[in-house]
């Protein structure tokens, strides 16, 4: 019998603290305005991307993919990883947010949007001056920082809530 299906460690994994993961996805436009999403379930808005599904095994960058694709019907490569955010609010556990390049989308891959209907209301190109008007708290903060990161070429980004690290 292997440790990992001992009782004891069983008990043990039961007691470690809990961390929530999400990933998402920075899509923009010729005009380098964010792609945001208007979920039905609460209030703003949001990019495409959700909670990773990691007791099946998922990656981050595969639920990023995955839930591109479930949410407005895009199967794209996802480019490189742009910032890791430590998320911390009241009432909930922590989260871990990771954030990832979708590229420029043309004016053809705008008409292939098909909104998961179970989910989301709409969607929409918002320009950078709007963002934090559309994505609160450190949402808002970890795309600004994204799109930073895509205009000067730097690695990936540690964030705390949206605010740089280091």
């Amino acid at each position: 019998m292997s440790t990992s299906s001992t009782p004891d460690f069983a008990a043990y994994l039961a007691s470690l603290p809990r961390v929530l993961a999400g990933a998402a996805v920075l899509f923009r436009d010729a005009e380098d305005r964010v792609l945001l999403v208007e979920p039905n379930y609460r209030d703003g808005w949001a990019l495409p991307g959700g909670t990773i599904e990691s007791d099946d095994g998922e990656s981050p960058r595969e639920g990023a993919r995955r839930e591109t694709l479930e949410e407005i019907g895009l199967d794209r490569e996802l480019g490189r990883l742009l910032a890791v955010d430590w998320s911390s609010g009241p009432g909930r556990p922590p989260l871990v947010a990771y954030l990832y390049d979708g590229g420029v989308l043309g004016e053809e891959d705008l008409k292939e949007i098909t909104l998961q209907e179970e989910e989301l209301l709409s969607w929409r190109m918002v320009p950078r001056e709007e963002i934090t008007e559309h994505l609160l708290g450190s949402l808002g903060r970890r795309v600004l920082v994204g799109l930073d990161v895509l205009a000067d070429g730097s690695g990936t980004v540690e964030l705390e809530n949206g605010h740089r690290v280091a």
